[in-house]
């Protein structure tokens, strides 16, 4: 491997897949470019969470607007920077089964290591962002999960099917759907459940990797792991600190002419070369252009 690029991702699929399997749960934060990206390996988290719906915010438009092209194209840049295992968020599919299909070309082509596909309506509506979702019947979207897993070339890309089922239609209902989706071919299993129900899901689903997206500070690695989830997702918390801890900054520099936040910009920018590994390209440089 160059000193200058991260590896490529059959190597963090095959990581990802077998850590999938083993009793320690995973935790995946919220990583919406390389440089968070680095952030997370440097803390040692076992994946990133590239999410729709923080891009969706973060580009001011929601994920319901969000094209597959953009999506890709920001998990390029992450996978190209960082060996950090990049789970993305796939959202409907993009449509019917064939644009999930195309959808599953690309993004394993930028690097995923795994694609997460939800049983909303396609296209996917913005409602979403208000608490308002509109499911659709269980056939069609196993169909989604089995374009899916047909159009991977590589059997270590893990596709994950994610549910509503539970909010909206009851524990049993929420039940058969992952039954269906595992069988249409799902990897893993992802679903929304009160805390309660937790163990009885993966009672349900003994042998297959379930998962979930809440706060890093829900339950603990220990909790988790007791209850049997496999992979826990925290989509939110890195966009929530920036935005709280950068508005109250910006506030109280318009109120009292001083942000109060101490930094050490110069120490915090010597950190960053290091962190975003800037080191073999400086070394290219000291060969050619800046020589004595």
């Amino acid at each position: 491997m160059s000193a200058l690029t991260s590896s490529t991702n059959p190597s963090a699929r095959s990581r990802f897949k077998s850590a999938i399997h083993h009793d320690q749960p995973i935790f995946a934060p919220l990583c919406l470019d390389p440089l968070s990206a680095r952030l997370i390996s440097e803390a040692g988290f076992g994946a990133g969470y590239l999410s729709g719906g923080a891009l969706g915010f973060q580009y001011a438009v929601g994920e319901a607007l969000l094209s597959y092209n953009e999506i890709a194209d920001v998990a390029r840049r992450i996978t190209a920077r960082s060996d950090l295992p990049l789970i993305v968020d796939g959202g409907v599919g993009f449509g019917d089964p064939v644009h999930t299909a195309r959808a599953t070309m690309l993004f394993e082509a930028a690097g995923a290591v795994a694609i997460e596909y939800e049983d909303q309506v396609a296209p996917k509506r913005l409602h979403h962002h208000i608490g308002v979702e509109h499911l659709v019947p269980a056939g069609e979207m196993a169909a989604k999960i089995a374009a899916a897993v047909e159009a991977r070339t590589d059997p270590d890309l893990q596709i994950i099917a994610r549910t509503g089922g539970f909010r909206h239609e009851g524990f049993e209902a929420g039940v058969e759907r992952l039954q269906t989706y595992r069988e249409a071919g799902a990897d893993i299993l992802m679903a929304f459940v009160r805390d309660h129900e937790l163990g009885p899901v993966a009672e349900a689903f003994p042998d297959t990797p379930l998962s979930t997206i809440t706060g890093l500070d829900h339950h603990t690695p220990a909790q988790w792991q007791d209850l049997g989830w496999s992979l826990i997702i925290d989509a939110f918390t890195a966009q929530a600190l920036a935005i709280t801890t950068t508005r109250a900054a910006y506030a109280r520099f318009q109120a009292e002419g001083s942000t109060g936040v101490d930094i050490d910009g110069m120490g915090l920018h010597r950190e960053l070369v290091e962190l975003c590994g800037l080191e073999p390209l400086l070394d290219i440089e000291r060969r050619t252009t800046e020589r004595p």
